[in-house]
């Protein structure tokens, strides 16, 4: 949704959670640089869509940065844009938001950075939707090497791979798309996806993981994606939610 949005608004989008299950995009553009659309309220499938346009101050750029808080995990993880100082943690990621990204605040991604800290660290790692990289970082200074993080999109391909080297991390970064190509197999993975993207995962994967943390998806489509990977021999070990939003663990059985 961000990556369609960012086509319309090339000098930003916010993606806010908002109490009773909303989901809010801010979509930003001086006069003149966003297309015309008319206010409206209108049902696309189950949802309901509202559009509106106002006016805003000057500052807004400033006002964007403000949006991006640090993100402190367990006392050990702090995930923050580059103009906020040190949160004083042992591991401390710096990802810059830039226009289509954010830094890792969302509940999708930091529900699989809780599940990847509670982890014993060590082998290979892969990261499908990578995003900003995030969750990619966070498996290197952990200890996971090798590190692949993947994406179809080439703006998330050029932001990992800019935010791996700010924070001096290696990281092999490339573009997949898990409809058409294979997914490379790894000890330990993250999908940060969507419900019916993580399902399709499941019956595509040529030697499931033996540990996938598995994210992206609504609370109400966590029993059928458990469901996909119980028939590839992986089972339920955690799973955490926020917000409408819930994470899994699952492990493969052993065998």
């Amino acid at each position: 949704m961000l990556a369609e949005l960012l086509e319309l608004a090339p000098s930003g989008v916010e993606e806010v959670d908002v109490a009773g299950g909303i989901v809010e995009y801010a979509v930003y553009g001086a006069p003149g640089e966003l297309p015309e659309i008319p206010e409206l309220r209108a049902a696309a499938g189950p949802a309901l869509v509202e559009v509106r346009s106002e006016e805003i101050a000057d500052d807004w750029p400033d006002r964007w940065r403000g949006f991006h808080r640090p993100l402190v995990l367990d006392g050990r993880l702090t995930v923050r844009p580059p103009w906020e100082p040190p949160g004083g943690t042992a591991i401390e990621i710096v990802i810059d938001p830039g226009r289509a990204f954010g830094t890792g605040a969302h509940a999708t991604t930091r529900l699989c950075l809780e599940l990847l800290l509670g982890l014993d660290a060590g082998g290979d790692f892969l990261d499908l939707g990578c995003g900003s990289g995030v969750l990619a970082i966070a498996a290197a200074r952990l200890g996971y090497a090798p590190v692949l993080a993947l994406d179809n999109d080439p703006a998330a391909i050029s932001a990992s791979a800019e935010n791996a080297r700010v924070n001096g991390v290696e990281l092999e970064v490339r573009r997949l798309d898990l409809r058409e190509q294979p997914v490379p197999a790894a000890r330990t993975a993250a999908a940060n996806l969507i419900g019916p993207l993580l399902v399709h995962l499941a019956g595509a994967l040529r030697e499931p993981p033996a540990r996938l943390i598995a994210s992206g998806l609504l609370v109400e489509e966590a029993a059928g994606v458990a469901g996909a990977f119980g028939a590839r021999g992986m089972a339920l070990a955690e799973q955490r939610s926020d917000g409408g939003w819930s994470a899994l663990l699952l492990v493969r059985a052993r065998g």
